[in-house]
């Protein structure tokens, strides 16, 4: 089974890596992009075959990965369209806020199959939601979960209109988590720590407190219950956040993403 990516960015690279970490080879994988740096790099770390030529990349792969920016994706998809009308590879999008049915309009009677990494992806630690359209058999689609598995967990979403809150919650969701590590930072330096030692905590207690949900059977829940004594530390300290509506705020930001997810899809896909 061949691989074209189109886009050789950071999010191609690291599915490549991953591709080739479980066993892919790298003469299955063929990468199309514009900059001789990013084709030179690619050549260089994995040995995949590389071109400037977007239809080289995709006319003999079975698999067609588009890896570039959603403002570029319909001059890309209608770009390969002859190339690929007769063998009618599984098309996987992860650009962020293009819908399938959009895809499907450029390149008619392709098997679409959208999905929406998130950064940690670039560390193999990813979380990917995937949206398949009905044209996608079941083989295609553990061969789409095999593909971004190889750079974190996946979830198959059956409805295309979640996609907008995944963006919201998974893809957004790093910097949800980057600002709590600043802002922990910043409240221990408040509190007399120095910058160097306060960045040491809250980074390492993001880690470890990521890792304990990761590993988990209970609900987050019930973990913050269990580090939460009666009279506490803890106790105290939530109690400011919750007074303050903290939960309400976290609600308002993830409905605005949201929202803004569906305005570009809407931008992106027009036309």
């Amino acid at each position: 089974m061949n691989i074209g990516f189109i886009g050789g960015g950071n999010m191609a690279r690291s599915l490549i890596g991953g591709l080739l970490a479980r066993g892919w080879r790298a003469e299955q994988i063929a990468v199309a992009d514009p900059m001789p740096e990013q084709l030179d790099a690619l050549r260089a770390e994995y040995a995949v075959r590389v071109t400037n030529d977007n239809v080289v990349a995709a006319r003999d792969a079975d698999i067609v990965v588009l890896a570039v920016k959603p403002q570029e994706m319909r001059r890309a998809a209608e770009g390969i369209q002859a190339s690929i009308a007769g063998k009618r590879p599984l098309l996987i999008s992860v650009a962020a806020g293009i819908r399938a049915s959009d895809i499907q309009r450029w390149l008619p009677g392709i098997p679409v199959v959208r999905s929406m990494p998130n950064r940690p992806a670039l560390q193999g630690c990813g979380m990917t939601g995937l949206y398949a359209t009905a044209d996608v058999s079941s083989e295609r689609r553990a061969q789409a979960e095999q593909i971004l598995g190889a750079v974190g967990a996946t979830l198959w979403l059956e409805r295309e209109q979640h996609m907008d809150i995944v963006t919201a919650v998974s893809a957004s969701g790093p910097a949800y988590f980057f600002l709590l590590i600043e802002m922990l930072e910043q409240a221990g330096v408040a509190q007399g720590l120095s910058p160097e030692v306060s960045r040491k905590l809250a980074i390492e207690t993001a880690y470890g407190s990521g890792t304990m949900a990761h590993a988990a059977s209970e609900p987050p829940a019930v973990l913050r219950e269990q580090v939460t004594s009666k009279g506490g530390t803890t106790a105290a300290a939530l109690r400011v956040l919750e007074d303050r509506n903290v939960r309400e705020a976290f609600n308002a930001a993830v409905a605005a993403a949201t929202r803004r997810a569906a305005e570009l899809a809407d931008e992106f896909g027009s036309g």
